[in-house]
């Protein structure tokens, strides 16, 4: 069952997948109510996760903390 978009936590580091795609994100700052800043730990890119839900959930959407 994937993470509430409420319950991310600035400095800690994630894993989304959706639509196939599977990206290790840290979470830099929240910019919004539900929006946050990442940093991509393999392509060292930032978005706002905003950008990367734009498209809709997949029905693989999952989104876990990675300890």
């Amino acid at each position: 069952m994937p993470l509430a978009i409420d319950n991310i936590r600035v400095g800690r580091v994630y894993r989304l997948t959706n639509f196939g795609e599977i990206r290790y994100l840290q979470v830099l700052e929240r910019i919004g109510s539900e929006n946050f800043r990442v940093k991509d730990l393999e392509t060292l890119e930032l978005y706002d996760l905003e950008e990367l839900l734009r498209w809709g959930l997949g029905k693989d959407y999952d989104l876990e903390e990675v300890r």
